[in-house]
């Protein structure tokens, strides 16, 4: 696999099969996703729907296949944190390490700059050493530490909030935009 070969492009709905099926094992297989089971294929379109209209979503796709997702979501239901976004990644079983993460990350934050989102914020299992050193590798610092947190298979896990920076904060901000208004091309990147 070469990473020029890997296309990155907007998800639509008809790719929750395959964002599902990335994201099951992460489910299932470790503490990654505090999730205790896998959603139902119907709910997990509603997420995804509730994401998009707002926010960009994001596939990486080798000879037709998903390989990797990532999107941002609301920090905060609230006004005042319109600038801030959570951000998600999960790359699929065997395609770790290849740069697919950085490719995906990277064209998220092109988007979410056009938005004129400042606040990048990601919540992490602890301990995740793979997620947090790619994290970091991409900017992100950890803001946040709670212990104990989350219950899964028998065991107690910290959480860490990770952020990073997009651009300065002014006295009055641009407003933020949803993902449509941006005017990109929305069905592919290399």
């Amino acid at each position: 696999m070469k990473l020029d070969e890997i296309m990155i492009r907007m998800a639509s709905l008809k790719d929750a099969r395959g964002i599902l099926d990335i994201y099951a094992p992460y489910v299932t297989d470790s503490a990654n996703s505090f999730e205790y089971e896998v959603p139902h294929l119907r709910k997990f379109r509603r997420r995804m729907l509730g994401i998009m209209e707002k926010f960009p979503y994001l596939v990486a796709e080798e000879k037709g296949k998903i390989i990797g997702y990532c999107y941002a979501c609301s920090f905060k239901d609230r006004a005042a944190y319109d600038w801030s976004v959570e951000t998600t990644i999960y790359i699929g079983q065997g395609y770790k390490s290849r740069g697919i993460g950085r490719k995906l990350y990277q064209k998220l934050e092109e988007i979410l700059v056009e938005q004129h989102i400042l606040n990048l914020n990601a919540c992490i299992t602890y301990p995740n050493p793979e997620s947090i050193a790619f994290h970091e590798k991409m900017g992100y610092e950890t803001a946040a530490h709670f212990h104990r947190c989350g219950y899964k298979a028998g065991m107690w896990y910290d959480m860490i909030w990770m952020e990073k920076m997009l651009g300065r904060h002014e006295t009055a901000p641009l407003p933020v935009i949803p993902v449509s208004s941006v005017d990109i091309d929305r069905t592919e990147y290399r």
